[in-house]
């Protein structure tokens, strides 16, 4: 790997292991924000430079540092993150610093060194400090090199957000720069940043959430875990004590883990949970980058639960080959890559050196033998496009020489085969190596305790920091082993029911409990298990359901512990939907003859396709029919639905399923009408479809809902007419908009006077119309869909997947509004739900024009006044209906 990035990268930032080229920014498709790693810094080359030490490779690195010193430039007009610049390039320069001067001082290698590396450190640190220009003291995500953040030629300064990590994984690089050269604003800036994150955590539970304001300090993105976004957080509160000495950051760190043990550990779980509500988890998959914390728990001494986790994670390993990017608890593929992360390996290091396990010699092995077997290519290692298919991407990160096979040649090798002591170093994140003798070196901070409000721990937290092999396992060998042994078939859902902690995460057998999230009334096993926790599902008259839970008729007391927190979950669900912000109604209007625009259909809206409401023109074309009718399948007449608006009926599959397809087969836009007989949007609130969890920018046509009464107006129309054209806009439009540059029908054409006047009528009633339907549409509120599935009353049962910023999963639906789930209990807990009347409403009071329009479908020119007249039928209908909902 190291060879071909020198012989077919350098001085590019990383090597392309396909291509055998290296990846410049600008001149490679942009990948999004994983390029803002890359600032034509010779990434990859800087950030291995210890590895080349650590592997006794010194020649090799001494010529590595000379090409640094002269080639590298660090003043470049580029963008750039400042949590991977930091421990990528200032970590790996700090990291080269601190072998060289070690070498240096042996003797033999080095002798030439006079601290170049750190006065490139030193220029990098100041580059970075702009981006701390902040009221809150937390750093801006990104940074130019060159211009630094809000200057003119910046391209830069205006985001609002950054992640915990992001702004708390800055001490241990900025400290030992402040540490090493005696300036001090370096850690100023650093401890700032933490300091303010820790006054902001969630004050009741201790936890952090994944994404802060920089300027205000709330939280964006409440839920907590110990993965993305906030992993190396945790991490630096305790190195950060190891490294500079000072009690608070343990105490601190020791607060935190007391909170992740208490409400995101589940051993062998690590599930993200809501900082308000950490009793209630925000998701049910797991990413990789948790695969660190084993480790970590090592450092803190914390071993059966380091030990639980990392055979879990094992399991998972031996089934994909490589650990996916994400998986959910039952361990099957949430996202299918892998970029050869290196955490996996970094806990199955320290665990040996805490245990002496041989086994984890066998975990290495295997680690090793999978990357030779299904990652290596000619010039280096490729990273996994799907584990499943075992593709790979033309991708080699800089992270991958920098820690997988430091971590790799640490846990094989003996004392003998190391050059130095590697117990003299601390590891930061990026694993580079920060000497522990800089805690007492150039103490320009005051080590005063300024952390305050720490909870009383009663687990001893505080008592003990670091594990030694000699005091945790003198007389038994086998104790890592027996922490094992009931993990072994955790994967393969079989788990023994030795373990309480793990059967308490698992459930009652092998498969976790059912969550509200994931629940589906279609689903026969999940009616059964509702069954089982005491729980009875009513469908309501208009297609929504209701839940009742009975304690006293569930299976178990298990069981009905598992009900009341089902219910817990669904009205916490329903209430954060509540809260959330919804796409507003979408409108379909019918402008052929004879309806010429007069009859607009209320749409519910999609999460994916176009943005109608930035295409003001809206898209306008005639209907077809599909085949087959559910588009869950490629369509078989595509030169029907070619340059045509198709129709569809719910049901069967995903939505965004649909939309390829008909997208494939040439549509220009798509109508989805629902499979649930006499469903209208007279009394149920609209659906707001969602995307399958997965990525639909490829979607690019717009895709409306109707519900049953309304896709049977178009329906009936295309049986009495065949050519329907219609408009799906985010608003009616009027006729001059509709007709501008087009020939108008004579139909519409009246000099007439008592037809202009009731133009004129027509005209104040419709936005009359309009203004009330904006007016009342928040309070019916927009519902979301995200999945289908067979069956009638399926469609009916929706709940929304609120917990997460990201799209919808693919085995999660959405609630409708708070009216589509009413949870009633027994338990006084419960807040009484109110109940929805709409399906009280007369039945005579009507805002679609079915009737009407069916009546008038018998002649096949209906005069004009006849049209209008019925129109006003409808206007004055539908403002009686104002008037009751008033």
């Amino acid at each position: 790997s190291f060879v071909s990035l020198q012989e077919h990268a350098y001085p590019a930032d990383e090597l392309m292991p396909l291509t055998c080229r290296g990846r410049v920014r600008g001149q490679e498709p942009s990948r999004g924000d994983v390029d803002d790693a890359l600032g034509k810094f010779s990434l990859t080359l800087i950030d291995t430079l210890d590895t080349l030490v650590v592997l006794n490779k010194t020649k090799e690195f001494e010529e590595a540092v000379k090409k640094v010193i002269k080639d590298v430039n660090l003043d470049n007009d580029i963008v750039v993150s400042v949590f991977e610049t930091n421990i990528r390039v200032l970590g790996g320069l700090l990291g080269g610093h601190s072998v060289a001067i070690m070498l240096k001082e042996k003797g033999e290698f080095m002798q030439w060194y006079s601290g170049e590396l750190l006065h490139m450190a030193k220029e990098l640190g100041y580059k970075l400090l702009p981006a701390f220009n902040t009221t809150s003291g937390l750093p801006y995500p990104r940074v130019n090199l060159k211009f630094g953040v809000r200057h003119p030629e910046a391209r830069t300064g205006t985001e609002t957000d950054t992640c915990t990590a992001c702004a708390g994984t800055l001490i241990l690089e900025f400290a030992a720069l402040s540490r090493f050269t005696g300036t001090s604003i370096f850690e100023e800036y650093a401890r700032k940043a933490l300091d303010f994150i820790w006054e902001k955590r969630q004050r009741s539970s201790n936890l952090v959430g994944v994404t802060i304001n920089i300027h205000t300090g709330d939280w964006v993105r409440k839920d907590s875990g110990v993965g993305a976004g906030i992993d190396s957080y945790y991490e630096y509160l305790l190195k950060a004590y190891v490294l500079l000495g000072d009690d608070s950051f343990l105490e601190r760190f020791n607060t935190h883990y007391d909170a992740i043990m208490r409400y995101i550990s589940q051993p062998p779980l690590l599930l993200d949970v809501h900082i308000h509500k950490p009793m209630l988890n925000a998701r049910t998959w797991m990413d990789s980058l948790l695969a660190f914390f084993p480790g970590l728990q090592v450092l803190k001494g914390d071993i059966r639960p380091a030990i639980e986790t990392h055979e879990m994670l094992y399991q998972v390993i031996k089934k994909h080959n490589f650990l996916p990017e994400a998986f959910t608890t039952d361990f099957r593929v949430h996202w299918a890559q892998h970029p050869l992360r290196p955490e996996f390996a970094e806990s199955t290091y320290f665990l040996y050196k805490a245990t002496g396990d041989p086994y984890y010699l066998e975990v290495g092995k295997t680690l090793i033998e999978n990357l030779n077997k299904y990652a290596r290519v000619p010039c280096g290692f490729a990273a996994m496009k799907d584990v499943r298919t075992g593709s790979h991407e033309d991708r080699m990160d800089s992270f991958f020489l920098a820690e997988m096979f430091k971590y790799l040649y640490l846990l094989f090798a003996d004392k003998e085969d190391m050059i130095f002591d590697i117990e003299d170093y601390i590891f930061t994140t990026e694993a580079h190596l920060l000497p522990l003798w800089l805690s007492t070196t150039n103490q320009t901070i005051s080590k005063k305790n300024t952390t305050t409000e720490y909870t009383e721990l009663d687990d001893s937290n505080f008592d003990w920091t670091c594990p030694n092999t000699q005091i945790l396992f003198p007389n038994d060998p086998m104790f890592a082993q027996s922490i094992r042994e009931p993990l072994k078939n955790v994967v393969d859902k079989s788990c023994p029911r030795g373990i309480s902690r793990a059967e308490e995460s698992l459930g009652s057998g092998p498969k976790p409990p059912l969550r509200a999230r994931d629940f589906m009334a279609s689903n026969p096993e999940h009616l059964e298990i509702l069954k089982k926790m005491g729980v009875s599902l009513i469908h309501l008259k208009d297609g929504r359901v209701q839940l009742v839970q009975h304690a006293v008729q569930a299976a178990s007391s298990l069981d009905a512990e598992d009900g009341l927190r089902f219910m817990q979950e669904m009205i916490e669900l329903s209430s954060q939907q509540q809260k959330e912000q919804q796409l507003p109604p979408r409108a379909v209007q019918i402008v052929s003859h004879p309806f010429f625009g007069r009859v607009v259909l209320t749409a519910g809206p999609a999460q994916f396709g176009m943005d109608l409401s930035k295409h003001k023109a809206g898209t306008r074309g005639f209907v077809a029919t599909i085949k087959p009718y559910n588009g869950c399948s490629e369509i078989t007449n595509p030169e029907a639905v070619k340059e045509k608006i198709a129709l569809m009926q719910r049901g069967q599959c995903m939505f965004a399923e649909k939309a390829r397809n008909i997208q494939k087969a040439g549509a220009i836009g798509g109508i989805v009408i629902d499979d649930n007989e006499g469903s209208s949007s007279d009394t149920a609130p609209l659906f707001q479809m969602a995307g399958d969890g997965k990525n639909t920018d490829d979607i690019t046509i717009p895709m409306l809902f109707l519900f049953n009464k309304e896709g049977n107006i178009i329906l009936d129309a295309i049986r009495e007419y065949e050519a329907v054209e219609v408009l799906l806009s985010d608003k009616a439009k009027d006729r001059a908009t509709i007709f501008k540059g087009k020939t108008i029908p004579n139909y519409i054409i009246d000099s007439n006077l008592e037809m202009d006047n009731m133009d004129q009528k027509l005209s104040e009633n419709d936005s009359q119309k309009q203004s009330s339907e904006e007016t009342t549409s928040p309070s019916q509120g927009v519902g979301l869909a995200s999945e289908e599935h067979e069956g009638g009353d399926s469609s009916d049962v929706a709940q929304p997947d609120p917990l997460s910023p990201a799209p919808a999963d693919s085995d999660s639906v959405s609630t409708s509004n708070e009216d589509s789930y009413v949870p009633d209990t027994e338990a006084s807990s419960f807040p009484e739900p109110e109940c929805a009347q709409a399906d009280k409403q007369p039945q005579e009071q009507k805002t679609d024009t079915e009737s009407d329009s069916k009546a008038n479908w018998d002649n096949k020119v209906p005069p004009m006044e006849s049209i209008l007249a019925d129109w006003n039928e409808d206007i004055e209908a539908f403002e009686m209906m104002e008037k009751d909902e008033l």
